[in-house]
């Protein structure tokens, strides 16, 4: 994977002027970069149902927002440290950035694209980030999973949501390289592109079979959302994630 996308900020003024149309670039200000909410963001507040937004609007090149943890009998989700992702080819970064502050104080976004070897192009694998993750954590739980059919089998369907379960209720977000066409995207993608990226799985409802999602590219100013979980599972193929 080669192609990633743009934080909000300039896609919504400029998506039509892109001219290759996976990949734009965005200008960091530096202003933004560290800058934190003053409140820790609650995420079942608003329900999980798929569309859901619990943070929006928020999507200066890395705005960093302290996503709170939540547990009920039929949902489960992290607390971790979310960043918009701070270039227009950086998502595999910190979309890797995100997973890792569940569990210990993530390096930056610039020295996470070092040890990812990401270029201006993206970042190639997604078993590059399975590799960065366990390096960074010193441990041996992530493996890359591919998931080459689309449509996903049905068995492939039930090994993801079954790794999103056990990652999340052992404290493992799950990172998923993603390819979203148009008429399969998530909330505020660009509809006219198809969008090669990473984000990050934080928590899950089994009762309505949705997934939160940390999307380090903030398009349309969704930034923590709820998805469902079938189009999760439709929009990996015929990539792959790190559980």
């Amino acid at each position: 994977m080669r192609k990633r996308l743009v934080s909000t900020a300039v896609a919504v003024a400029a998506v039509g002027a892109l001219v290759t149309p996976a990949v734009a670039h965005a200008d960091s200000g530096p202003a933004a970069r560290g800058a934190s909410a003053s409140a820790p963001v609650e995420v079942l507040g608003g329900g999980t149902e798929s569309g859901t937004a619990v943070v929006s609007g928020q999507n200066e090149p890395g705005t960093r927002l302290s996503v709170e943890g939540a547990r009920t009998k039929s949902a489960h989700t992290l607390k971790v440290d979310y960043q918009v992702q701070e270039t227009g080819y950086w998502c595999g970064p910190a979309a890797t950035r995100i997973a890792l502050s569940a569990r210990v104080g993530p390096p930056s976004q610039g020295d996470l694209a070092a040890q990812l070897g990401t270029h201006e192009g993206g970042t190639d694998h997604i078993s590059q980030v399975t590799g960065v993750l366990n390096a960074n954590l010193g441990t041996g739980w992530y493996e890359t999973k591919e998931m080459p059919n689309d449509p996903p089998t049905q068995g492939q369907k039930d090994l993801l949501w079954n790794d999103i379960v056990k990652d999340v209720d052992n404290n493992y977000p799950v990172v998923a390289n993603i390819v979203a066409p148009p008429g399969n995207q998530p909330p505020g993608y660009p509809g006219d592109q198809t969008i090669y990226h990473y984000f990050t799985v934080i928590g899950y409802d089994d009762a309505n079979r949705t997934v939160l999602i940390a999307d380090p590219a903030s398009f349309g100013g969704n930034q923590i959302y709820w998805l469902s979980f079938d189009q999760l599972a439709s929009l990996i193929p015929p990539k792959g994630y790190a559980a």
